[in-house]
């Protein structure tokens, strides 16, 4: 990610994965602080991430 309109795409795509209640992405750590239901889908979210043009760093 390289701007707040990356972080806001990033933003956009973790949200729309069933289960995720809130999300929060930083720019500075290039990570992401989600609160979710217990069946949260992770392979969902690394999906939606890539999805929107991004990679996930394990």
């Amino acid at each position: 990610m390289t701007c707040q309109n990356c972080v806001r795409h990033v933003k956009e795509a973790i949200t729309e994965v069933p289960g995720v209640k809130s999300v929060e992405v930083s720019l500075e750590t290039a990570t992401a602080k989600i609160s979710s239901t217990l069946d949260l889908d992770r392979g969902a979210l690394k999906t939606a991430v890539q999805e929107a043009g991004y990679a996930i760093l394990d």
